[in-house]
This record gives C-alpha cells, structure tokens and sequence, in this order.
C-alpha cells in the first residue's frame, strides 16, 4: 500500500521527461481528468517470429507514462492467466518518470521481457485514430505487425525497459536523451527552490533504480547534464552493451 501511496503522490508532483516522439491526441482512457495520450496496453498478435523467436503475441504498450498508467498494466497482467508475454514499448509526448520506473518494477517482479517497436493493428488500417483506439481499449487479442524501424526510445522508455528480464532495442533505434523538469498537474507555479530540491532527489531515485535493475546510473549524469530546452543528447549503439541498457542475445 506504501508503493501505491508514493506513486499516486508522484502523479501530483513528478519529474517529467520530454521526446522526440509527439503525442497522438486521441480521446481519454481514464475517467474525468484523464490525459489524452495516456498510454495503453493491449495483447497484440502476429506470425511466428514477429516478436523474437518462437514469439508471435505480446503486450503492445503505447503512449505517454501518466500517474495512473501503473494500474492499467497491472490489470493488463492480471488478465495474461500466467503467461508471460514480452511487452513492447512506443513511448511518446511527455511522460512521468517516477510512474516509468514503477512499470519497469512491475515488469521486473513479473520477469517479463521487454523490447522497443511500434504496434500496427491490422484492423486499424484506414480507420481514424479515435476508431483505432476504441478497438485497442478493451485490450485486445488483434492481429498486428510489429514494426522495428526508425524507433526512438526516450529516458522514459528506458526506464521502463530497464525492468525487463531481457532488453532488447532494434537496430537502427535512436536512444534520445532529454531534459527534465517538474511539474505539479494541480498547481503549476512550483518554486524555483522546490523544483531544484526535487530534481535532484528524482535523480538520485532514478540513479538508485537503475542500479537495481543492472543499468550503469551514468544514464542519470548524462540527463542531469541537459538542461531543460536543452538539445537531447543521442546514445550510440555502441554504447548500449556499456550501459546494460539491453542485455546479451
């Protein structure tokens, strides 16, 4: 209950993180108040081998990390009756960090493996992104393709898949780093004092989870040395392996 508490706390006032990626802005999945990028998370189906060897379903998650985003991959989870599906992440627009690091705890204590690509649902060819959505929402099975291209996986997005078992990125993925900054979803003026107080607490928790995961927490220094506005900074492939961002084949 205490986790809960510090997460639901975290969705009031986060460390947020921008991409390079825009939001869809399509409608809500949550209640009143909900953003309209949140992200969701559906079993997506394809042909042998779509997702790795021998994988052909996995949970496609998509959109931006928001406080209550946790829960609906918990549910997600809970209806998988024991199977453990990889989970393949599509971050985009502005996350919170501190509820990113919680979906890769959950991915770790689920030891499910975890991989970036984009999610193109076969039935959502020629319909509007509202229709798309209302057929993603109930969580699927849909037959998909999984498309590994031109990806670009935000410090959001390696938040999340530093909790799976084995990381993987596709290649040709572009790593983008980018500032932070805080923000409180009820009450946007945060003093100049708090804001710095806080952000170098978030780090020091995202530097302490990295760790945990097996990731080297010199990710953190590189996002700590980019101002907000700043222009991102771009991890080589060659670099991955160094940083236990993804795990061996």
């Amino acid at each position: 209950m205490s986790s809960i508490r510090t997460i639901i706390v975290s969705g009031l006032l986060a460390i947020i993180g921008a991409t390079a990626v825009p939001a869809q802005q399509r409608p809500p999945i949550g209640p009143f108040g909900s953003a309209p990028d949140a992200m969701i998370f559906y079993v997506a189906h394809g042909p042998e081998g779509a997702c790795g060897p021998g994988c052909s379903d996995w949970i496609a998650a998509e959109g931006a990390v928001q406080w209550d985003t946790y829960k609906r991959l918990i549910a997600i989870l809970d209806r998988q009756a024991g199977h453990k599906l990889p989970v393949v992440i599509h971050t985009s627009g502005t996350s919170n960090l501190k509820v990113a690091s919680s979906l890769g705890r959950i991915l770790r204590d689920h030891k499910l493996d975890a991989a970036v690509g984009t999610t193109e649902a076969i039935a959502c060819a020629g319909k509007s992104d509202a229709e798309c959505f209302a057929l993603k929402r109930p969580g699927g099975p849909l037959d998909a393709r999984l498309l590994v291209s031109n990806q670009i996986c935000d410090f959001a997005c390696v938040l999340i898949l530093a909790g799976g078992e084995h990381r993987s990125l596709p290649q040709g993925t572009k790593v983008v780093l980018a500032g932070r900054s805080i923000r409180n979803r009820l009450a946007p003026n945060v003093s100049a004092e708090q804001r710095e107080s806080l952000t170098e607490y978030f780090g020091e928790q995202h530097r302490k989870y990295l760790q945990e995961m097996g990731l080297a927490p010199d990710l953190v220094d590189i996002v700590d040395g980019i101002g907000e506005g700043s222009r991102p900074v771009i991890i080589p492939p060659t670099d991955w392996a160094r940083l236990h961002i993804v795990t061996p084949p």
